[in-house]
């Protein structure tokens, strides 16, 4: 009887150990709060990848800046210090060069969440992410976190007038610096993680951002006023750095990238869903909530800087033709 317990006992602890040899965890980061929608969409991923490769591969979801900001996180990336992160997509770039995702912050491009997830889960799509291979990533899916629009505090914006001068917060790209430039705002570079303080300082006296942010972010704490513009979408770019992608098995890569695929869907979806909570949400911290007033007066503002970038390459030119269904 001790005999057999013993070989049962030993027999449970070999397979234990087989189990644990087999799996692996890839930390993943990402420079929103884990409060955000970016974190909600990256563990839409996480379930996606561990249930398709059989509990092999697992994601750990590592938000809050833990492993840096964007520019960090792709920094290290691209040198294999960072196994995998969510990257904004502006980011793109500003850090590494990659021009083509300039095409998902053209201004008033992109009519819906719908389409844009079924333009990135298309073929189009592909050609997107297959644009991080020559920097040594690689690209899976995408993770909505929002329309962007307007905040400020004092007084708010109503019409377009009304942005003359501010000071305002945007990501360093020329792409922003020249729509809002367009639109007439006195356009600020600034890190992510600085907006807080900026907005409480008044160092900024308003952000273009979307929704989700403002909340996980608590910036309703110092700016109280909303103007509602959509004037684009905001989506992170699930990446793996290439020797991360390369240590995989080709049964790996393909379940992984089929998880991209449903994971980037369910996350547009989960975005569209939670506009109106989110609002409602801020309404409830006291945060005034409007629309411009003049909305096709700042289309025509932006409209020249959309001509100009879809000039600058192919791919852009391509993606906003279907966004637009051309």
């Amino acid at each position: 009887m001790r005999l057999s317990l013993l070989i049962a006992t030993i027999a449970l602890v070999a397979s234990t150990l087989s189990t644990a040899a087999q799996e692996r965890i890839i930390k993943f980061g990402h420079a929103a709060s884990s409060k955000h929608i970016f974190q909600q969409g990256m563990e839409i991923f996480a379930g996606k990848v561990a249930d398709k490769t059989g509990g092999k591969i697992k994601i750990e979801v590592l938000g809050d800046r833990q492993l840096g900001d964007d520019k960090a996180l792709l920094e290290g990336l691209q040198i294999g210090t960072i196994e995998g992160a969510l990257v904004s997509a502006p980011t793109l770039p500003l850090v590494v060069g990659l021009a083509s995702f300039d095409a998902l912050q053209l201004p008033f491009v992109s009519p819906s969440y719908e389409k844009v997830a079924e333009v990135l889960g298309s073929d189009l799509g592909d050609e997107l992410l297959a644009t991080l291979d020559e920097k040594s990533m690689k690209g899976v899916g995408f993770i909505e976190a929002g329309q962007r629009h307007f905040l400020s505090r004092g007084d708010g914006v109503k019409t377009v007038a009304d942005f003359a001068g501010k000071k305002t917060r945007i990501v360093p790209i020329p792409l922003h610096k020249a729509t809002w430039e367009a639109v007439g705002v006195n356009p600020i570079g600034m890190a992510y993680g600085e907006v807080y303080s900026a907005l409480e300082t008044g160092t900024i006296d308003a952000v273009e951002i979307n929704l989700s942010s403002i909340q996980s972010e608590s910036l309703y704490e110092s700016a109280k006023k909303v103007t509602l513009t959509g004037h684009y979408f905001w989506p992170g770019v699930i990446i793996f750095s290439g020797a991360t992608w390369g240590s995989f098995d080709d049964e790996t890569k393909a379940a992984i990238a089929a998880a991209g695929k449903e994971a980037t869907a369910e996350a547009y979806a989960l975005a569209a869903s939670q506009e109106a909570d989110t609002v409602k949400f801020l309404e409830g911290k006291g945060v005034e909530i409007s629309k411009l007033e003049d909305i096709a007066a700042m289309k025509a503002k932006t409209a020249p800087v959309v001509e100009t970038w879809v000039a600058k390459a192919p791919l852009i030119a391509k993606i906003k033709s279907a966004l637009q269904g051309e």
